[in-house]
Parts: structure tokens; sequence; C-alpha cells
């Protein structure tokens, strides 16, 4: 038992009804019960839909009970839980639960004040998709995330390529579990609550988002040897056909695996920024013969490539092939000499990011993650003693009382009703009269991040109507792919400020800024945090009211001896197994195909914190810390299989660039004409295929001859067909789509609106796009309310672009900002060009 209570958690007093099954929704209220939010989750009478040791996890902080909706008595005994509950979950096909004689709308008019989350897989305005049975493999397919996966499986010619990660249910409980707290907070303002629709296909776009931007006239200078040499390929006529051995020589020095000592594989990752492949170097005894031989580092990468005084520059991503096979060939010498635990604490505490690749039962095991509480034990009434991923988001002063979690209990619906009207809510104002508007207008956020998933949230609470004011150096850290790459998908909707704040003027600007804010964001460890003086006395002496919200790389909510080391998305996969899942195997570690796999989940991650801290704020006056770190956001991210007990099944769940599936039932086969059909469906399925032509009697082959006797049959038609058929038969199916073929289908001239209405898949072309290249985005469309505006977000502004402005906006005079401009404290812009080349 902790000796905190979870009353002082930040949402204690909200009650929450869960109708959830699979994934994402059970997933929302857990994250809700571990904030203290009191959860029943309602199951069908033959039980959970999917029967998994997650729902241990999935279930933590809940009371069970069994309702059949499809009675009278089981109607009455939902409503009567609704009618004592703040939020109403469930993630059912479009009109589902409404047919059940549970009508989101006809309830909330009866109570203004509920907040009704729904989850579908597609959108209910997608006519076409809004039907199916949208399992999580289907979403994935559906929305181009089994295709052109990566750039080392498109040229290792592995394409479609499964992954068995849940990344749909993952970045759509952040998105939701963000949404329902945000729409919490504003009816403190309002009254009033909101029904929000957030379909995991939107959900799945938006946390890849960054792998879907087309920039017409994209410069060479930013491409990857890999893109270079998948389009020389294209461009010949000649096959993917690269080994894992040969790709490697295609990758950065700074971005690669290396073997050690010990035989385990350890992943750097310290491309992109002006001091940290230096102090790799330098750390492994290779910078002075480097340099002796040539390598540079120019004192400004932001000038075009030809006005370098080499062809190189040290901190730059991508290097010259040249110099990334010097380099890389060095660097393998060196790892050999020590082993990879060695290399981890080198490196940690030498300040520059690099772990060692660790199967997913390691990492549940590891000391750090037991010490920092990214894992913790909780006693299953079923299992046990269970290992389960701890809180993913928590607020500092509170967080020790999130780690003794309440087991999954089971309960009649008198002691759900019970458990529920035994909570005092929160004091709410009359429903206003006034129109609707955005969940955050007012709000104003200083977003101090960098990479992707500190500016992610900072982007995504923009959308409800914060404004958010970016702040960056006024010399850059970080090279232009970095930042003006990733910026133009996060930098959307955002006032963009360079400052020195290690200067007098620019400090004094930032601390102006501190006090004007609601809001403080910025990805970084404690100890930056510390230097930089924004800790909590630090803070509170400059704006009392400020929340400031914190995410890295390996916090939890308590410190572990990895707490302050640095690192990325890419590094935190090798650390916590998602890499060597990937792979398959030590000597094969893989990065999860996508640009912010976890980044952008963590990012969702960081602004629900604030929702939460805000939330609170407005309840009880209390001004928290919202907290969350990458390596926290793994554990949903491996959600099924991220936990252990005594006598678990081993860990061989699907790993390996072979692995197509989960078993025949639920695998991607190839069909006529190249194409391929992704097929999700499992035993009670079985009679459903006797009315799909071609594959009746499938239910009388034995199970070891199932997947030959589908791989022949998928062969005999193309997977237009075959969806078709699969379809119509209510059996879980798509064929595996490309993002530029969704891109180019889902996409339309900017007209300033979010895309909502434009089903589940929806783009914006800016043909006038600051950077003045036609580039075309996803839309912020995931989150669905009906009553909070959602705005369209403007095009990301060149770095710079408002430093004047915001330098207004806390009392400088146009002689003030000149002066800070001449003497470097402040910059206008980083390079000439938007983009450089």
């Amino acid at each position: 038992m902790t000796s905190i209570s979870r009353s002082v958690l930040p949402l204690s007093g909200i009650r929450v009804l869960d109708f959830g099954q699979y994934i994402a929704g059970p997933a929302v209220a857990m994250i809700l019960g571990d904030l203290g939010a009191t959860v029943v989750h309602v199951d069908p009478p033959s039980g959970p839909l999917w029967d998994n040791p997650a729902n241990a996890v999935l279930n933590r902080n809940k009371m069970i009970v069994t309702i059949d909706l499809k009675t009278a008595l089981g109607l009455e005994q939902a409503r009567a839980l609704v009618a004592e509950a703040d939020i109403v979950i469930e993630n059912f096909r479009p009109g589902v639960l409404a047919r059940l004689g549970m009508d989101f709308a006809a309830l909330r008019k009866a109570r203004p004040e509920l907040v009704t989350l729904s989850i579908p897989g597609f959108a209910s305005n997608d006519q076409l998709r809004r039907d199916w049975r949208a399992f999580e493999t289907v979403i994935a397919a559906s929305s181009g995330v089994f295709t052109d996966m990566g750039l080392n499986r498109v040229l290792m010619g592995i394409n479609p390529s499964f992954s068995p990660l849940p990344l749909a249910s993952a970045y759509g409980t952040m998105l939701a579990a963000s949404a329902a707290v945000l729409a919490l907070q504003s009816r403190q303002r309002t009254g009033h609550g909101d029904h929000i629709e957030v379909p995991l296909a939107c959900a799945v776009m938006e946390g890849l988002s960054y792998n879907s931007i087309e920039i017409e006239d994209y410069p060479l200078r930013y491409q990857t040897q890999r893109e270079r040499e998948i389009e020389r390929r294209r461009r010949e006529g000649l096959p993917m056909d690269m080994s894992y051995g040969d790709l490697q020589e295609f990758l950065d020095p700074f971005y690669r695996s290396y073997m050690c000592r010990d035989g385990r594989m350890f992943y750097v990752v310290c491309p992109s920024h002006k001091n940290h492949a230096k102090r790799c170097l330098r750390t492994l005894g290779l910078y002075d013969e480097l340099v002796g031989e040539g390598l540079r580092e120019e004192d400004d990468t932001y000038l075009p490539v030809s006005e370098w005084s080499s062809d190189v520059s040290l901190g730059v991503y991508p290097l010259p092939k040249f110099w990334a096979d010097k380099i890389a060939a060095r660097m393998k010498a060196v790892f050999l000499t020590r082993p990879a635990a060695e290399w981890e604490r080198i490196f940690g505490e030498g300040l520059f990011p690099g772990a060692p690749q660790r199967w997913l039962r390691e990492w549940i095991a590891d000391d750090h993650a037991k010490a920092a509480g990214l894992m913790i034990e909780v006693e299953d009434p079923v299992l046990g003693r269970m290992i389960q991923p701890g809180p993913m988001v928590w607020l500092q002063e509170s967080g020790e009382a999130m780690l003794s979690p309440t087991p999954r209990c089971w309960g009649t619906v008198d002691e759900a009703l019970a458990r529920l009207a035994d909570v005092t809510g929160p004091l709410l104002p009359a429903p206003a009269t006034d129109a609707s508007a955005g969940w955050l207008d007012g709000i104003r956020v200083l977003d101090l991040c960098n990479v992707i998933a500190g500016p992610h949230s900072a982007a995504y609470l923009a959308r409800f109507g914060a404004e958010v004011i970016k702040v960056d150096p006024a010399k850059p850290f970080y090279d232009c792919w970095n930042t003006v790459i990733f910026g133009m998908s996060h930098m959307r909707g955002k006032k963009s400020a360079l400052l020195d704040i290690g200067s007098a003027d620019g400090r004094e600007a930032f601390e102006r800024l501190v006090k004007s804010v609601d809001v403080v964001v910025w990805n970084a460890t404690d100890r930056q945090v510390d230097v930089m003086g924004l800790d909590l006395e630090s803070i509170k002496a400059l704006n009392p009211q400020a929340i400031f919200c914190q995410l890295d790389c390996f916090s939890g909510v308590r410190a572990g001896p990895r707490t302050n080391y640095l690192g990325y998305d890419d590094l935190v996969q090798a650390a916590t197994g998602i890499m060597l899942r990937f792979g398959g195997s030590m000597r094969t570690p893989e990065e999860h195909a996508h640009v912010g796999t976890i980044d952008v989940m963590c990012g969702f991650g960081a602004a629900l914190g604030v929702a939460t801290a805000l939330y609170q704020k407005s309840t009880t006056g209390i001004v928290g810390r919202p907290r969350t770190s990458l390596s926290a956001l793994t554990g949903l991210a491996q959600i099924p299989f991220c936990y252990d007990y005594a006598g678990r099944q081993p860990f061989d769940e699907p790993a390996g660039r072979e692995t197509k599936g989960f078993d025949a039932l639920s695998r991607l086969y190839e069909t006529a004409a190249g194409g391929s059909i992704l097929l999700c469906a499992g035993e009670a399925d079985l009679p459903r295929f006797e009315r799909v032509s071609g594959l009746s009697g499938l239910a009388s082959i034995p199970k070891p001859d199932r997947k030959t006797h589908l791989t022949r049959a998928f062969m005999t038609e193309s997977a237009e067909t075959w969806q078709q058929r699969l379809v119509d038969a209510d059996i879980g199916a798509s064929l595996c789509d490309n993002i530029e073929t969704i891109r180019s289908r889902g996409a339309r001239m900017a007209d300033g609106k979010p895309g909502i209405e434009c089903g589940s898949y929806s783009f914006s072309i800016f043909p006038d796009h600051p950077s003045g290249h036609v580039v075309t985005q996803l839309d912020p469309f995931a989150v669905r309310p009906s009553r909070g505006k959602v705005r369209a977000l403007a095009p990301a502004e060149k770095y710079g672009a408002s430093t004047r402005a915001v330098l207004a906006s806390v009392g400088y005079d146009d002689a003030e900002i000149d002066r800070m401009l001449d003497s470097g404290a402040a910059s206008a812009s980083w390079s000439a060009a938007y983009l450089p080349d």
C-alpha cells in the first residue's frame, strides 16, 4: 500500500463508465483510473471480447460488472450507471450502442454535463468503411501502416510488412484520454460536457503524420542514403533485394547499432545535434584523428551547402557516404572493446544518447524500469503477482499514489452503483447558453521543446484554441533536417521566437514570457530543468500559477539510475524491446518503421498531463507539474504482451521481418495481380466463411493446414475482390493501402477547416506554403467534439518570424527589440531561406 491516498490524485471525484472492449476503450478508462477516477467496466454475459492477460492491466482500478444490453433489465441497469457517471466510454462500430438503446445524444440532452466518448475503428461519416469489422490490423492495413513500412523494409523487398504493435489503439487511447480531460476542464467553465468521437483510423494517421507529409521539390540535401537508393532502384527498374548486412552500410554512423564485446548490440542516436556527435567521437577516442583526416564542423549549417567550406559537417544528418563509411568503420572497432552495459553508462553520463538493445522481457525486469516506476507490481486476483506497465502520465506531486493501483475486481450492478454514488464530484456552473468554443480558448502556452514529442504536444493543444509561443535558441543546436523538416508538422499554429536565454537580455525576455503564460512545456531531463532554472521553486517565483509540463526519455514517477540519460524515439525502442521485436534477433535489430512511433504518442501524453493539471487547478486551485516520458508510453505501444507473471506463456509473440501475422486466420496474404490482403478473423468467424465464394469449407480444414489452404485460395483473385467478399460476409479484412494513395484520395486545397467532415482520411494542400514549396499535410481531424471547436492549424511559419511580435507582447518597444537583435540576444531568423538547400 502506498502511503499517499488516491484521494489526492487529480481526477479524484470523476466517475467513469467503461463499455469498451479490446484495447482502446478500456485503456482510456485505465488511464483515467490511474489518475484517480472511479471506474466501472461493463462486460457482456459471455465475458470480454478479447481474451488476453493484458485485460488484467487494462482493468486495474476498475470494478467489472456483467450486463446484457440486449435485455430490458440490462438496458435499465446500464442507464442507471450512466446516470451516476461523468464520462461514458465505448469503442464499438458507429451506431451499435444507440441501436441497443444507449443513445449518447439523448443521454446528453438529459444531462448536458455528461462527457461521452466514442472510439470507433473508422469515422462515423466514412460511408465506405464505418461498418467494417475494424480490428487493429484491419485499420493498420487500410491506413498504410504495413505498406512502404520504413526504408529498411522497402529496400529488403519486404512490402507489405507486418507489425504486431497496436499503434492505432495506442494513439487513439492517448488522443481520446486527452480529449476527455480537456472536455472536463472546459466543463468547469461552461457547465457543458461534450460528445467526442476519436476514430482509430484517424488516430493512427495523426500518430504517423510525420510520414505522410509531402514537400514538392524536396531538396536533395535532406535525402538519406537509403532514400536515394530506393529512388535509384525504382528509376532503373532494379529489384528491392538488399540484404540486412548490406543495408547497414547505408545507415548513418550516428543512427545505427554496433556489436559490443558481450555480443549485445548497442544503438547510437547522435545525429543532428551540435554537440552529441562530437561528444560521442571524443569519448570513443576518434575525434582528433578524424578531424586530422578532414572532418569538419561548419559554424553555420543553415547556409546552403554550396557555401560550406567542406562537403561535410559533424552534427548534420545525413552525412555523405564517404564520411559515413569511414566513421562507422572506426566506431565498429571501438564498440567491440567494452560490453553494452558499460557503454550505456558512458553514454548516459557523457550526455549523449545511446542504449543497449534489450528484449521486452529484459525491459520488464530492468533495474531502472522497476526503480523509476515504469514497471510496477500488481496482485491480480486471477494471475497472481503481475509486473505491469506503470503510470503513463502523472502529476509530480501525486504520482506516488499511482504506483499501487487496486487490482481488477468483479461486482454486481448494485455494488457498482453504490461505488459511483459514494463519490463526491466537482461543483459545476449552470450550463451556459453561448456558442461553442475551443476547449482551450484563452490559454497561453510557452513551448520550449525540440525534435518531435514535446513540440507536437503543444501543436495539439493549439487546435483547441490555445495560443502557443515557440521559443528556440537564437543560434540552433540542431541541424535544419531536425528543426525545419520536422517543424513543418509540429510548428503549425504557433508563433516562433528565437532567444539566447543564456544572455542577460535573453533571460529577461524569457522570464517575462514565463510570467505571461498559463502553461510551459519542455522536453528535458531533471538535470536540464534545474540548470535552466525551471525547477519547482524557480517557476513559482516567476509565475506561481504557471503549469510546467516536463517530458523526457527515461523518467518515471520515481527517480531511477537512468532518469537523466538523454534519448530519442529510436533509442527508447532499443531500450524497451521494440527494435528487437521488429528485427527478430540480437544481430538484426531494426527501428520500428515509422518516424515518431513513440514520439507522437508521448506528445499526446504530455497534452493529457496539461489537461489534467488544468482540470485540477480549476477544481482545487493546486498548480500541478505534469510529467510523462517516452519510456512510459512504450508500455501502451506493447500492451498486448507487456506484462509478466508466474506461468506466463513464453515471450514468443510475433517478431522479425518474416512475420506475416498472428496465425492463419489473422495475417497478410498475397493475392492475384500482386496485391496483398489483410485477413483478421478468429475461430468464431469460421461459419461466416461459408458465405465467401472461394473460401467455403474452411472450417473443415485442420488448423495446421489452414495457412497453406488460404495462401492458395487468395492467389486466385485480386485483393479488391477478396476485400469485398470478406467485408460482405462481415469478416475483418482490408487490402494493404499505401500512404501516397491515401493522401492523393484524401487531399483537398486548404480551406481553413480541420477535415473532421472528410471521413477517415483527410489532407490539405498548401500551394502558398511559407516555405515556398507546395506542401500537403494531414489535417488535425482525429478528435471530433460535438460542442467544442477544433481549429485548422495555419502552416508552420519560418523559425523566428514572430520574434518581434512575441517580444512586443511582453512589453518591449521597437528600439529595445532592435538592440536585442543587434546583440544576438534575439534573432529573427536562422537562415535566408525557409528550407536551406
